[in-house]
C-alpha cells in the first residue's frame, strides 16, 4: 500500500497562488488586446458611433456569474471585481462620466456607481433627477443614475424621458438582487437611446391620466406590471409604469381603459433586464 502524499508547504501553495494571479492578470491583458481588436473593427466598418454598452449582454453576464458561483469567495467580491472590468473596458471603448442625483444623499449613490462602474469612470453629482437626464440629454454618451423611490417633491421627472430623443431608462441596477447587497440602492441607468443594444425584458411608460381608478392597479398587476412611481399635477395623475416585454402598448392601454382609468397619454420611456434575484 503506497504511502500517502505529504500536504503541501505553505510556500507551496503561495506559489500556486502566485501562478494563479499572474494567469489572471494575463488573461486581463489578453482580454485587453481583443478590446482593441473590437475597436479597430468597429472604425473600419464605420460602426464606431454605436454605444459601447450592452445592457442586455451585461444583465447575461452576471445572471451566469451568480448561477456558477460557489466556494469561499463571497459572491459580493466577484460581483464588484467582474463589474469593475466590464465598467473599465467599457470606457476603454468610449469615455463617458456618470451623473448621480444626490438628493436622498451622496453615499448610496457613489457606492452604486462605484461598484457597478469601477473607480476609473468619472463621477459626478446632481441635485436631483431632472438634472441628471439634462447632463446625459447634453452629454457625447455619458450615463446617469437615480433612484427609483424620488419621492412627491421630485415631480413626474419620467414625462422628459418620453420625447423620441431624449435619454431612456436602460438598466435598473443592481443586475443581481439579494439581501445586504453591498450597493443595493435601487436605481435606474438612463443614456441616450440605444438602438442596437436595449433589453426589453421589461418596458417602462410614462402614463398621464385624466382619471385613475383603483381596479386599475389589480388589472395592471394581472399583466405582470405595476406602477414605480406617481406624481399628481394640475393636468391629472402621472405614473412610471413597468410591464413585461410581451405586453403590447396597445393591450397596455385597453387594459387600464376598461378598468375604469382614463388614459391621455402613453408614451415608452425606456426598458431593462429583468430582475434576478439570488437568497
Amino acid at each position: 500500500m503506497s504511502a500517502e502524499k505529504p500536504a503541501p508547504s505553505l510556500t507551496e501553495l503561495r506559489q500556486e497562488i502566485d501562478r494563479i494571479d499572474e494567469a489572471m492578470h494575463r488573461l486581463l491583458m489578453e482580454r485587453g488586446t481583443i478590446i482593441d481588436r473590437l475597436i479597430a473593427s468597429k472604425k473600419a466598418s464605420k460602426t464606431g458611433i454605436a454605444s459601447a454598452f450592452r445592457p442586455g449582454r451585461e444583465a447575461s453576464m452576471m445572471k451566469a456569474l451568480a448561477e456558477r458561483h460557489e466556494g469561499l469567495l463571497p459572491l459580493d467580491t466577484v460581483e464588484s471585481i467582474w463589474r469593475v472590468i466590464i465598467g473599465t473596458f467599457t470606457y476603454v471603448q468610449s469615455n463617458y462620466s456618470v451623473h448621480a442625483d444626490i438628493s436622498g444623499g451622496d453615499a448610496p449613490m457613489r457606492d452604486s456607481a462605484r461598484f457597478h462602474f469601477g473607480f476609473t469612470v468619472p463621477y459626478v453629482t446632481h441635485p436631483s433627477a431632472a438634472a441628471v437626464i439634462e447632463a446625459v440629454a447634453s452629454s457625447g454618451g455619458d450615463l446617469g443614475i437615480f433612484r427609483l423611490d424620488q419621492g412627491a417633491t421630485s415631480g413626474a421627472w419620467w414625462r422628459t424621458l418620453a420625447d423620441r430623443e431624449r435619454p431612456k431608462v436602460i438598466a435598473r441596477l443592481p443586475f443581481i438582487e439579494r439581501p445586504d447587497h453591498p450597493a443595493g440602492t435601487p436605481v435606474f441607468v438612463i443614456s441616450k437611446p440605444l438602438v442596437d443594444a436595449a433589453v426589453r425584458d421589461v418596458v417602462l411608460y410614462a402614463a398621464q391620466f385624466e382619471r385613475w381608478h383603483r381596479g386599475a392597479n389589480e388589472a395592471l398587476i394581472r399583466l405582470g406590471g405595476e406602477v414605480v412611481a406617481s406624481a399628481a399635477d394640475a393636468h391629472g395623475l402621472s405614473e412610471l409604469i413597468a410591464v413585461p416585454g410581451t405586453v403590447e402598448p396597445a393591450q397596455l392601454q385597453e387594459t387600464l381603459t376598461k378598468a375604469g382609468a382614463s388614459l391621455a397619454q402613453l408614451a415608452e420611456v425606456g426598458s431593462h433586464a429583468e430582475r434576478f434575484h439570488v437568497k
